[in-house]
């Protein structure tokens, strides 16, 4: 039986974007709303740890979208 449903990869989305795109490619990928994710990025940057650090490494990682 073959796999009919699409695979959506994580890039980076190149419209829609406020700085890298990183957040609105998680939305695109999930089907979250781009607001949501933007607003749990900055509320999660209050607290200690390296979030920061990871949006910028999955900027550098993440392909951006053709």
């Amino acid at each position: 039986m073959e796999n009919t449903a699409t695979t959506r990869t994580l890039t980076r989305a190149r419209d829609n974007r406020v700085l890298g795109g990183v957040c609105a490619g998680i939305a695109r990928r999930y089907g979250w709303k781009r607001r949501n994710v933007r607003l749990a990025f900055i509320l999660s940057c209050v607290l200690p740890g390296p979030q920061f650090l990871l949006y910028v490494a999955l900027w550098l990682v993440l392909p951006e979208e053709a």
